[in-house]
């Protein structure tokens, strides 16, 4: 099964701090089309640890951002 936003990669951000915080770096992860457009670049902050702020991604989480982008980034 495909993997997409809605169902899939947007409830691995939490609205409190995750949504919140990078909202006032100018990123909205609750929106399909910055996650989509900023993809790559938030991945590469969750795979060195830097976001987000509070705790590591576990691998499987990841492992699914990584799939979704390889997949095409569907809605």
């Amino acid at each position: 099964m495909a993997v997409g936003f809605a169902a899939d990669i947007r409830p691995l951000f939490r609205d409190t701090p995750d949504v919140d915080s990078m909202k006032e770096y100018g990123l909205d992860l609750s929106s399909y089309e910055e996650v989509k457009a900023r993809a790559a670049e938030i991945y590469a902050r969750l795979e060195d640890r830097s976001m987000p702020c509070d705790e590591s991604w576990p691998e499987e989480r990841l492992a699914l951002f990584k799939r979704w982008m390889e997949e095409g980034l569907a809605p």
